[in-house]
């Protein structure tokens, strides 16, 4: 039977155009771009995104309760399981990406770390009924389902926000402003996400059952999965058109310019095969250029390609920027730790009845501005300043990112000035050795650097996401979120590291330490000092790198 065009009814006819390069859909065939991505199909991503935030933070907030009055273990061993928990939390995100990139892909990472996850939440919860069994299996059950929802989510943080990415085709302008939009929101979002687990999950914790305390995270995230299946039909796949690991593609590179090290180019360059194309991202990490020479030096491009090449290099030019970023992390870390201490000693009284909690300045004052402010900075500052820039983000990442780096500085600052006043305050009224007593001022002083803080965050934090995930090849999108996430990681880890060898140095002779338990006797404002000098340090440094940065050739419009 012969088929023409008039055989079906015009709108099950895509256009030709209409299909989206490097994609397909959930039955392997090409994507309709009318009919996938973008919001619609964003949209369920975000949602499970945000559940995932709910989950974690529903059983992170109060986790140090529950050891302490629970389990019975000593503040000491608490904070230490935690901080061991939250260290491996930071790494794995890293060996996940690593397989979903290399080996099953994103969205079957996705559903196989959500299920990972309901389980490990499931075990956490039924850990709380074990009573008649020895407090030794107690513990160690408690662990294991900790730890199986740490793997969870390693698998699950960074494939999760690249998928919802992926939804976006950065070929078509209005789809890659989108896209911006889309990293704004998610970040906004997440936050939110925090603010239910701290109102509602905290209380039941304490008041109700941990049992249900830590079911109701498993629950909504069982209704998460399944609403993220639900947008299946609508999601957009993206392939490459090499299959190779790209792993081992990017290995294989480094590997044969080893190999070719004193190999003679006897082949005209790069520049000179392709001068059309010729831009300045040739001319960076050259050396890298020999992977391409058989051994005879001239191009063979057998075993590496030039896009092998460029992938390489673009790794490489993101490790600068890494780096430079991690003193951005390291202050990012002190919120939920330094400030919550000051805070715990100033006058935090609204009226003479009402008191508001140290730790939970943290979220009154940097979730509420990050709620604002995003949606500001996408709907006000972004059209304004594209209007200018002719950019679809209004101002590159790393732009974003620099003034990011640089409200994260004068945070600190403001930081340690304050401090000073702290300290200077607890001398005037002789309150030195009387750390019980609240010293006469006002915890509003610490509002400018809460605020600050948070005002970095939606420059910083989501201009490194956005970053990362652009900045790495196709194929490799996982990762590049995940490197994001290390950042994080390996800065909150520094910032324990510092502390304590810190307090150690100091400490010595009898003396009270930088970080005493008595605040008033202790020097944090020192502390914030090295931090801003560690900041200064790598805001300039970002800056060198951000002027000889050279984005991943795309599209225009970056």
């Amino acid at each position: 039977m012969t088929l023409t065009v008039s055989t079906f009814p015009d709108a099950e006819i895509p256009l030709i155009d209409d299909f989206v390069p490097g994609a397909v859909d959930f039955k392997g065939r090409p994507s309709v771009r009318s009919k996938s991505g973008i919001w619609k199909s964003a949209s369920f991503v975000t949602c499970a995104g945000v559940a995932e935030r709910f989950a974690y933070y529903g059983i992170s907030l109060n986790l140090v309760s529950y050891l302490s009055n629970e389990l019975r273990q000593p503040t000491a061993s608490a904070a230490a399981t935690l901080n061991a928990w939250f260290g491996t939390s930071s790494l794995l995100p890293i060996l996940g990406a690593f397989i979903a990139d290399s080996f099953m892909g994103r969205f079957r990472m996705i559903i196989i770390a959500s299920l990972l996850y309901i389980s490990g939440l499931c075990c956490l919860a039924l850990s709380t009924t074990v009573n008649s069994f020895s407090e030794n299996f107690r513990m160690y059950f408690f662990l294991f389902s900790l730890y199986l929802i740490s793997i969870a989510q390693g698998g699950l943080t960074p494939c999760i926000q690249a998928f919802g990415a992926d939804q976006f085709d950065d070929e078509i302008e209005h789809e890659s402003k989108a896209k911006s939009s889309f990293f704004n929101w998610w970040y906004c979002l997440s936050v939110g996400g925090i603010l239910a687990p701290l109102l509602c999950i905290t209380y039941v914790q304490e008041n109700v059952s941990w049992f249900l305390g830590f079911g109701i995270p498993a629950i909504v995230m069982c209704i998460a999965l399944s609403v993220f299946l639900m947008g299946t039909p609508s999601y957009r796949f993206r392939v490459t058109a090499d299959q190779t690991n790209p792993f081992l593609r990017i290995n294989r590179v480094f590997v044969k310019t080893v190999r070719n090290w004193r190999v003679p180019i006897a082949a005209p360059s790069i520049e000179q095969q392709g001068s059309d194309d010729s831009s300045p991202e040739d001319s960076q990490f050259k050396f890298l250029d020999k992977a391409l020479l058989a051994s005879d030096g001239y191009l063979d491009e057998k075993i590496c390609s030039i896009s092998d090449v460029e992938d390489a290099k673009g790794l490489l030019r993101l490790a600068p920027i890494w780096v430079a970023s991690l003193g951005y992390a390291i202050v990012y870390a002190q919120p939920s730790t330094l400030f919550t201490k000051q805070a715990a000693t100033l006058d935090r009284h609204l009226t003479p009845s009402i008191e508001i909690p140290a730790a939970s300045l943290q979220q009154c004052f940097i979730t509420a501005v990050i709620m604002i402010g995003l949606p500001f900075y996408d709907r006000v500052f972004v059209p304004i300043a594209r209007s200018i820039t002719k950019n679809p983000s209004g101002i590159s990442m790393l732009q974003r990112i620099s003034f990011g780096l640089f409200l994260s500085l004068i945070s600190i600052v403001f930081a340690a000035f304050v401090e000073q006043k702290r300290l200077a305050t607890a001398r005037a009224y002789g309150l030195e050795d009387t750390p019980a007593v609240y010293i006469p001022m006002s915890v509003w002083w610490l509002a400018p650097q809460y605020i600050l803080s948070a005002l970095a965050d939606i420059f910083a934090m989501v201009g490194l996401q956005e970053f990362f995930y652009n900045q790495v090849p196709s194929d490799l999108k996982s990762i590049g979120l995940s490197m994001y996430l290390s950042i994080l990681g390996i800065g909150s880890l520094l910032s324990s590291f510092m502390v304590s060898t810190i307090q150690e140095v100091t400490s010595t002779q009898g003396r009270d330490g930088w970080f005493a338990d008595n605040l008033n006797r202790a020097h944090i404002d020192y502390f914030y000092w090295v931090l801003a000098g560690i900041s200064a340090a790598g805001l300039v440094a970002f800056l060198f790198f951000n002027r000889s940065y050279v984005y991943r050739r795309r599209n225009s419009f970056y």
